[in-house]
């Protein structure tokens, strides 16, 4: 009896691994046991080496995560060996310079993988060319695709492909969704974090080559001795991973750090203190990526203080960076207070400059013209300035689309500013040509996005949300993959192999955005969410610190209708586009309905394209909206077979919050919006039951501090 139950606690202790909950941790780099034998089977024949033909650092980490890969997958060893092995298959690293990669500008981080006689050839102009390829071979495994005759070559479409960190010397994180910044800055240098690698591992898996590991309402704090040793030693873990390190930096910092009574672009002692500075971080970080700079927006500082465009400041601070391989990224996120449209001041001030910019200047500009709103047109900027290299600029953080709370996956809002024509040197001048450089033949490119990674066990608070960073780099490697195919990669890896439990996700994450969109801010709506956090609906926001920080500076209800006018008998932002899109935009008859009430403003009775009037369809949108989660909770439901248990009654509770706040966003904006309306709640839908002054007390218990 005793051995009996010793046999018993034996089998239950050796099972207890595989019934593990899964906590997120690993992302999308599970590098769990092939369930089916006869593709394992065929994985083995192929892999039963690696060698590779240099000691560059990155293609040792190559070698190194493509063994610890494949063991994990295969379920045996794969020797790492100095050459091929007569019989035997195997797997070649090889770094060649020369090599035939097809790509643009960024063509030294392409691969090729291909059959060479008996062995698997993963080819790389650099290492990090080859690490990219690893990766991309180790997903042909994990999504079950087969081996045999593989002949794949890919390059990047952009040069540098950035995370940008909101992250704050305290812990905080601003926007962050899903707990403390993972840097633990009192503990560095002396102590490195395992998380550090593993956020490396992550982020080279899918082709991300930079990070701005600082807020952009920066401290100067970064540019201390102090600091420097502790970004220093970050950069020791990243950069085995082909990944660059880059600050944000605050423009005040000579006067507050340095001890100079000016931070005047054109001062000669402010030039020689960002001269030395940067010989600073280059003596102790020989591949420092450069300077992310946010100026004279919402209060920082900036050359404009002293009377300087901004691109006296950009240029300033690329001259200081000298000979160093370093590059100048200057946000274009700029407003100030009582203009008559915030929609147009990035445009004013940037436009003007465009040809003025020093080579290793790129000017960021985010996706839309307000901020990170749910859905908005494509910036003006894009297109305006083709003397200039543009750094698109998106959110993968949630700051508008209901932080870790709501699912909502962004790929089809990237792709959408992507995909969107400029038409300013005809058809097909898209936001991505622009970006890629491209259509303007510019020698470097960028793409940020503000990162949704923070100290939480998986990464990103709403395991969902692991698969916008996903998304993120995958896109800034290649914009042409359709948020489809990222999508089924992602929970290929990450969620399930069963092939119509994949389907279903994919459906549903596909769908997600507009499912949000049409619960939130349908027809172009925007910035009608709670003041400060940005959470839940505040569409009657009539007082705030300035007037656009409210809502009603917006919407512009009234008896008559609801929208922005911004055609030449309003603001006449619609002008800042090229005539191709304002004749598309400028009729409401032709404008898109999801920018419909961003360029007009409509008529509570006026028909639509739908057979609706906007009263009738913006009620409609809000109600099928928020039914529409009711869709996405059964379909999750449908797939718990096949997902990790933990995992999925996760999502599960999740869906449950965001069906309760659709239904918050729903009836608070209905009511709102139909005080001026005076119409009816069209058939089918039932009235809520709550009232407006019901919905106000919410809102405001949201709003205590």
């Amino acid at each position: 009896m005793l051995l009996r139950s010793l046999l018993l606690l034996l089998v239950i202790v050796g099972a207890a691994p595989l019934c593990r909950a899964d906590d997120g941790y690993r992302l999308w780099l599970k590098y769990d046991l092939v369930a089916d034998a006869a593709q394992r089977t065929q994985y083995r024949a192929a892999a039963q080496f690696i060698s590779s033909n240099g000691s560059d650092v990155v293609l040792k980490t190559a070698a190194a995560e493509l063994q610890r890969g494949l063991q994990g997958l295969l379920g045996q060893p794969v020797p790492l060996v100095a050459k091929a092995e007569g019989a035997k298959r195997g797997i070649l690293l090889a770094i060649d310079p020369s090599a035939n990669i097809s790509g643009g500008a960024a063509s030294k981080d392409g691969y090729r993988i291909s059959m060479q006689g008996r062995n698997l050839v993963v080819t790389g102009r650099s290492g990090a060319g080859v690490l990219y390829g690893v990766y991309a071979l180790l997903r042909q495994v994990q999504t079950g695709q087969p081996l045999a005759g593989l002949n794949l070559t890919s390059s990047p479409r952009i040069q540098y492909r950035l995370l940008n960190h909101w992250d704050n010397p305290n812990g905080t994180v601003e926007r962050g969704y899903a707990g403390s910044s993972i840097w633990k800055w009192y503990e560095l240098p002396q102590l490195l974090d395992p998380r550090y690698t593993d956020y490396a591992r992550a982020n080279a898996s899918i082709g991300i080559n930079g990070v701005a590991i600082n807020n952009v309402n920066a401290s100067a704090r970064y540019l201390t001795a102090e600091y420097i040793q502790k970004i220093k030693a970050l950069a020791g873990v990243m950069r085995p991973y082909g990944i660059r390190v880059y600050l944000s930096v605050f423009w005040a910092a000579p006067k507050v750090i340095g001890g100079l009574k000016t931070s005047d672009p054109l001062d000669a002692q402010v030039k020689q203190w960002w001269a030395a500075k940067s010989d600073d971080l280059y003596k102790e970080i020989p591949d420092f990526g450069g300077f992310l700079v946010k100026a004279n927006s919402e209060g920082e500082p900036g050359p404009q203080d002293y009377g300087r465009t901004h691109a006296d400041g950009a240029n300033m601070l690329a001259t200081a960076l000298g000979a160093h391989d370093g590059i100048v990224m200057w946000r274009a996120f700029v407003y100030k207070a009582g203009s008559a449209d915030r929609f147009k001041q990035a445009y004013e001030e940037f436009k003007p400059l465009d040809g003025t910019f020093a080579p290793k200047v790129l000017v960021q500009v985010k996706n839309g013209p307000i901020d990170f709103q749910a859905r908005e047109p494509f910036h003006p900027l894009f297109g305006a300035m083709p003397k200039t290299p543009l750094v698109l600029e998106v959110q993968i953080t949630q700051e508008y689309l209901g932080f870790a709370s709501h699912l909502v996956y962004l790929a089809p809002m990237f792709k959408e500013c992507l995909d969107s024509d400029t038409q300013t040197k005809g058809p097909g001048s898209t936001v991505a040509k622009v970006v890629d450089g491209s259509l303007d033949q510019h020698r470097i490119s960028g793409i940020a996005g503000v990162a949704n990674i923070g100290s939480d066990r998986n990464w990103t608070g709403h395991p969902m949300g692991q698969a916008n960073w996903y998304a993120f780099g995958r896109l800034a490697w290649d914009y042409t993959l359709t948020s489809k195919a990222i999508a089924t990669e992602w929970t290929r890896m990450t969620l399930t192999r069963e092939p119509q439990a994949v389907a279903t996700i994919v459906d549903v994450m596909d769908r997600s955005r507009d499912i949000y969109v049409r619960y939130t801010t349908p027809l172009g709506l925007h910035h009608i969410m709670g003041q400060n956090i940005h959470y839940g609906p505040e569409p009657w926001l009539a007082e705030a610190g300035r007037p656009d920080w409210t809502a009603v500076y917006y919407h512009k209800a009234d008896s008559v209708g609801l929208g922005f006018d911004r055609t030449a008998r309003g603001s006449n932002a619609l002008s800042l586009y090229s005539p191709g899109v304002q004749q598309q935009w400028g009729d409401p008859k032709t404008c898109p309905l999801n920018y419909l009430l961003w360029f007009h403003h409509v008529g509570w009775r006026q028909p639509l394209s739908t057979g609706r009037t906007l009263w009738n369809e913006l009620a409609t949108r809000y109600y099928t909206g928020a039914d529409s989660v009711t869709w996405m909770q059964q379909r999750w439901a449908s797939v718990k077979p096949q997902v990790d248990a933990a995992l999925h009654a996760d999502v599960t509770a999740r869906l449950d919050i965001q069906r309760r706040e659709a239904l918050w966003w729903r009836d608070a904006c209905v009511l709102y919006f139909q005080t001026f309306s005076k119409q009816p709640i069209p058939a089918p839908f039932a009235p809520p039951t709550r009232t407006l002054a019901d919905i106000k007390t919410l809102v405001n218990l949201y709003q205590l501090k």
